[in-house]
């Protein structure tokens, strides 16, 4: 059999598994959410302030981000997940929060004085920052991993970054209503290299968990 035509086959099957699949990483996120959720409280809770900051853009637009990052790797994460997967659709909805990110750190450089751009990105909480998503994203990434195991990854590697993206997407999001920082240029500086982080440990564990 022809390696095309065996990739025809295995996506017809998945087809039928499709409901089966989403459902499968459905599940990972719950249960992987709330033990990160879990974690979250223990560790961190939400900042004092929060009422307050829901009523400024900047933190607004921080939380817009992250949930961004969140529905667009959950929607490259199913789509990596088939035999059949469109890399480039799923790749387009990845860059879709990187695309936001864009514009609001544009829109903040020009609404802000040069010299508090350094202030605005270094923030106050940059090492917690890193530490935190990173945390904070193992339980997700592990149950979607193990999800995506009942699938037929085309590229294991591409879906196990998708699964770390979203896992990360799911941390910051968390850890977002912690942080203090809510300048776009913390988010683009601190938040975007903790999620590639964790994409890149996803992108490593799925080559080898995500295999057939």
């Amino acid at each position: 059999m022809k390696t095309e035509d065996l990739i025809n086959a295995i996506a017809q099957d998945g087809a039928s598994r499709s409901t089966s699949i989403a459902a499968r990483m459905l599940i990972a996120l719950a249960l992987g959410g709330v033990v990160a959720a879990s974690l979250f409280v223990y560790l961190l809770g939400a900042r004092s302030d929060i009422i307050s900051a829901v009523q400024t853009w900047r933190f607004d637009i921080k939380m817009a981000i992250t949930l961004a990052c969140f529905l667009a790797a959950l929607r490259a994460t199913y789509e990596l997940a088939r035999p059949d997967a469109d890399v480039r659709r799923a790749l387009l909805w990845s860059a879709l929060p990187l695309a936001l990110l864009a514009v609001t750190v544009g829109c903040e450089l020009i609404a802000t004085p040069m010299h508090t751009w350094a202030g605005r990105a270094i923030g106050t909480n940059s090492r917690l920052c890193l530490a935190s998503i990173t945390t904070l994203s193992i339980a997700p990434l592990v149950a979607l991993l193990l999800a995506l195991r009942a699938g037929a990854a085309r590229s294991p590697a591409l879906a196990g970054t998708a699964a770390g993206l979203l896992a990360g997407g799911l941390a910051a999001t968390l850890y977002a209503t912690h942080c203090p920082d809510d300048s776009p240029l913390f988010v683009a500086l601190w938040y975007i290299p903790a999620i590639t982080l964790v994409a890149a440990i996803g992108a490593a564990a799925g080559s080898r968990l995500l295999r057939w």
